[in-house]
């Protein structure tokens, strides 16, 4: 693995001590508009706003000042869990205060921090809902009490408030470091040998590490990997597998269990491999990946098909109509592959991230930025029911997009990973700078050896395939531009622009280098086709055999009831697409042929073969999935049946 040391520390989520790639963070990379540019600002503007006054209304926040005046136990208000989510909150404001400098929302910021600040105690313990007269003991619930788990988030915040604000008088990265060392001595290697029964804290500690220089935070979220699997956990319905307490972590084949824990874990992982040197534990965790993405991930790079335990189903066990794919798990998702693309360049970590950026995190929220789905079906059988705009909703509930839940880790989940979105764009490495994910920015960043790097990117994409970079510097010597070619853009063509020369040229799914002396105005110029195209699944995939899904660059379309009224049908489950027949792009949307299926009910529903389909109807437009139901309620299908 190529090493590098990365200093001085980019404002960025992730930044590990070494690895083949460095994350460029805020201060380096700029999104300036597009797809992602209007859901930034609906993020910093709305959703921030919205889950702050969420936090203020449910009690969550609330519960910091009980603890100070007394209050507690009697008045706590949410789950076991509910300061994590305030933890959220924070790292979201940071990123954002990063991001914009916004002076109301620094305000905010401080507000905050002095509010949970207060309720750490002497030794540096700080929750709301244990160890306080009346309430559960410390650490006695180490399966479903979560301490450690928003310990993790509270380092995670502090963490980016560091990044972005260097020094700030809030106070916020020494409460995290008096947790963090209570942490080590409570569960060090002289200590209780136990783990947490929702990971996190391991991605917690490993980047305070980071920030800090400390590497005892290092060792003990080593500690904390290495001993899942070993059953310290008491055994549960689920079994333990739904901690990942079943198998040590550098012996597991595949991601298993509740698929947030399953990531979050796997990604403190990697953190541990990578700082820590062990190539073993790198593999095995790559090892893992390969093999969740090739039978336990759906086609919109949703993880996660029980609804129970909120987990990971066996191989290839991905129904559409009861996928789980909590938006959480697609973050986690992200995480995991992220750190994985650091330590190792391959460009199908990236493809999974902006698989799952446009089909999971861009389709939980509303476009106004204040309701939410938990969950992301792929298959709607009855139209969901509209939430009450002023109530909490369950957390599972496949239906409409809600503004609260009883269970509310996705909304700041999502706040924070929008807010800090610029710093998974692109990357550097000794020689050069790696565009990942295409929107319009600017990248401003400086290489190893002091070189400047300076350019621009303008792109409509995914509305359009075309990504030109223009160089706004001189270079002083050769470096090297790469750029993914996702691994659906067979055909993609690569046009260089230079005062000297033009060249154009096919270039193959992976990545693209060039390489140049660039300078003032030099263009390099990226064609992603975008026609749509027809996705089969594998046949091993019971629940959609006979199906085929229609996909647009890094889209995934869906049907929906509402684009078949005009053929008097109100379900997508009474139409097939006519086999045989490609999807075409016609006045901004992508258009089907579809057939009518037999609607009378037979007897019995075996036996010997279905009546054939019925005459082809009228094409029917289809829907970016991250758009649906924004039309009102309706039914839904990704995979679509084709006729016999």
């Amino acid at each position: 693995m190529t090493m590098h040391t990365i200093t001085p520390a980019p404002q960025a989520p992730v930044v590990p001590t070494h690895g083949r790639l460095r994350p460029l963070g805020l201060g380096d990379v700029r999104i300036t508009g597009g797809f992602w540019g209007e859901r930034q600002s609906v993020n910093g503007r709305e959703t921030l706003d919205h889950v702050g006054s969420r936090l203020e209304s449910e009690g969550w926040l609330p519960n910091f000042d009980l603890a100070v005046s007394g209050g507690l136990p009697s008045g706590r208000r949410g789950r076991e869990f509910s300061d994590s989510e305030v933890y959220k909150y924070l790292e979201a404001l940071a990123w954002e205060i990063g991001r914009t400098d916004d002076g109301a929302l620094e305000q905010r910021f401080l507000d905050v921090a002095a509010r949970v600040s207060a309720v750490q105690e002497e030794d540096g313990y700080l929750n709301t809902r244990f160890g306080r007269p009346g309430q559960d003991p410390r650490w006695s619930d180490l399966e479903w009490g979560h301490e450690l788990y928003c310990l993790g988030h509270l380092f995670q915040a502090a963490v980016a408030r560091e990044r972005t604000r260097p020094g700030s008088p809030d106070g916020l990265l020494g409460v995290a470091r008096r947790a963090a060392d209570l942490v080590c001595a409570e569960f060090g290697a002289d200590g209780r040998v136990a783990i947490c029964g929702h990971a996190e804290i391991e991605v917690g500690l490993a980047e305070l590490s980071r920030v800090t220089g400390e590497r005892r935070y290092l060792i003990q979220a080593r500690l904390f990997v290495e001993r899942h699997g070993r059953g310290t956990l008491r055994d549960i319905e689920w079994g333990r597998k739904y901690f990942q307490d079943d198998v040590p972590v550098r012996e597991a084949k595949v991601l298993r269990g509740h698929a947030v824990r399953a990531n979050y874990l796997a990604a403190g992982a990697v953190d541990v491999a990578v700082d820590a040197g062990d190539s073993e534990l790198l593999n095995a965790l790559r090892r893992q990946w390969d093999r969740t993405i090739a039978r336990r991930t759906y086609v919109t790079g949703g993880q996660g098909s029980h609804h129970q335990d909120e987990a990971f189903g066996d191989d290839w066990e991905l129904p559409p109509d009861r996928a789980y794919s909590e938006t959480c798990a697609g973050i986690g998702s992200i995480m995991f592959s992220w750190r994985l693309l650091l330590a190792g360049a391959d460009p199908r970590h990236a493809d999974l991230i902006e698989r799952t950026l446009y089909n999971v995190l861009a389709t939980s929220p509303a476009p106004d930025g204040r309701s939410f789905y938990y969950a992301n079906t792929l298959h709607q059988r009855v139209p969901g029911i509209p939430a009450d705009p002023a109530g909490t909703s369950p957390r599972a509930s496949s239906s409409l997009r809600a503004p609260w839940f009883d269970v509310s880790c996705c909304p700041p989940n999502v706040a924070r990973t929008l807010a800090s979105l610029d710093a998974y764009i692109a990357t550097a490495d000794s020689d050069g700078v790696q565009l990942h994910q295409y929107a319009p920015a600017t990248v401003r960043t400086t290489l190893d050896d002091g070189r400047r790097v300076e350019f621009d990117v303008d792109t409509a994409y995914p509305a359009d395939g075309r990504v030109i970079v223009t160089h706004t510097t001189d270079a002083a010597a050769p470096w090297t531009l790469t750029l993914r070619v996702p691994s659906w853009a067979t055909g993609a063509t690569l046009r260089i622009v230079t005062a000297d020369f033009v060249q154009q040229r096919p270039v193959e799914p992976g990545v693209v280098e060039i390489r140049h002396s660039f300078r003032v105005g030099d263009v390099v110029q990226l064609d992603l086709p975008m026609a749509p195209r027809v996705s089969t699944p594998d046949d091993r995939i019971d629940a959609v055999r006979g199906c085929v899904a229609i996909e647009r660059g890094p889209e995934v379309l869906a049907l929906e009831s509402v684009d078949l009224a005009a053929a008097g049908i109100d379900d997508v489950g009474q139409v097939a697409i006519v086999a045989g027949t490609e999807p075409v792009e016609r006045d901004g949307r992508v258009w089907v042929t579809l057939a009518r299926l037999p609607l009378e009910d037979r007897r019995w529903p075996y036996g010997a073969p279905a009546p054939e389909t019925g005459a082809a109807l009228a094409e029917v437009a289809l829907v970016p999935y991250h758009e649906w139901a924004e039309r009102g309620p309706s039914t839904m299908r990704v995979w679509i049946p084709e006729t016999p």
